[in-house]
């Protein structure tokens, strides 16, 4: 009997995470899944730990050569024999209870999209706890990740994302890009399917241990914007600029305490306030204390990548050359 849904995971060198992974997915309460692993060209295979998993789980393990995230993606796609594909990252856990929750969230209110929000698990470590708060919290992403409040309209990640085969035929899979999930997202809406938020679907999400990848990460998060805006001119929103702002303002006004010290207090009580949220919402003195950290390379990492792609881009216009590109990449 063919699963309802496919779980599609790209993966390049994560053996430990994998293993964590598969390990959650063996605690699953409702089983009418399959869970399809696609090695990108890994230097470090996860084969043997797949292997180790034979019988516990429906489980496909295929190896690629490398071409990127989004090409393993599709690889997976046309593999998956369910009807529903979910999308997860290979640093995620998933809750015992993610397909069962799943499955009630669609047949209560179907979509043909969905997305969940993702959160620390007690497992992880004091700066993943860190990096989640900071990655969620409505004082520095606006909630746009699946908070309870937002500044924008939901857009599904694919560290928690799903649509059915009907939209895959109709539109196609992801094209190589960053931010692919968005522009996947975005084609969804426009050809006319319906795109949800189920908070009770939830991850756990271990992001980056490493505070220069971090902030790699979120710096080209920046630059793909606005690469995201010369596709779809309507699509940027005032939340996506408000880190570039928070370089620009926060840099004039250290440079004005050289006349007037009293300037840098405005940044100062908002670095309070992420201060404080952050102990309320994760509980912990220590972890907040970071999240002040992770917030300010969050912003900086962003909003500086951001001002260098708008510039490069748009200003200079070297931005048109390479939207085309993508624009002609069908995604199967």
């Amino acid at each position: 009997m063919k699963p309802y849904f496919s779980i599609i995971v790209p993966v390049y060198n994560r053996i430990d995470e994998v293993i964590d992974l598969l390990e959650s997915l063996t605690f699953q309460t409702d089983n009418d899944f399959e869970i399809i692993l696609v090695e990108d060209g890994s230097t470090e295979p996860c084969k043997e730990a797949a292997e180790k998993y034979e019988g516990k789980l429906n489980l496909q393990y295929h190896y690629k050569s490398n071409e990127g995230r989004s090409i393993a993606r599709n690889y997976g796609i046309l593999r998956a024999n369910g009807e529903y594909f979910v999308f997860v990252d290979s640093d995620c856990v998933l809750p015992a209870d993610y397909i069962a929750q799943l499955k009630i969230a669609l047949k209560e209110n179907y979509s043909d999209c969905f997305g969940g929000p993702d959160a620390a698990n007690d497992s992880f470590t004091d700066i993943q706890k860190a990096i989640n708060y900071s990655m969620t919290s409505f004082l520095t992403t606006g909630g746009i990740r699946g908070g309870k409040v937002q500044l924008e309209k939901f857009v599904p990640r694919t560290f928690n994302m799903g649509f059915s085969r009907e939209v895959y035929n109709k539109v196609g899979g992801f094209r190589e890009m960053f931010s692919e999930d968005i522009d996947m997202s975005t084609r969804i809406r426009l050809a006319g399917f319906a795109i949800k938020l189920f908070r009770d679907v939830k991850v756990f999400h271990k992001r980056r241990v490493d505070l220069k990848k971090f902030w790699r990460q979120v710096h080209v998060f920046g630059m793909s914007r606005i690469t995201l805006k010369l596709i779809y001119p309507d699509s940027m929103k005032l939340v996506h600029t408000l880190p570039a702002l928070f370089v620009i303002f926060s840099a004039l006004m250290i440079l004005g305490m050289i006349w007037r010290w009293w300037t840098i207090l405005p940044l100062a009580f908002y670095l309070l306030c992420v201060w404080l949220v952050g102990i309320v919402c994760t509980k912990s003195f220590k972890i907040g204390s970071i999240g002040v950290v992770t917030s300010i390379i969050q912003l900086v990492g962003y909003g500086t990548g951001f001002i260098k792609s708008y510039v490069w881009k748009i200003l200079l216009g070297h931005g048109r050359d390479e939207a085309q590109e993508i624009e002609m990449r069908r995604g199967k």
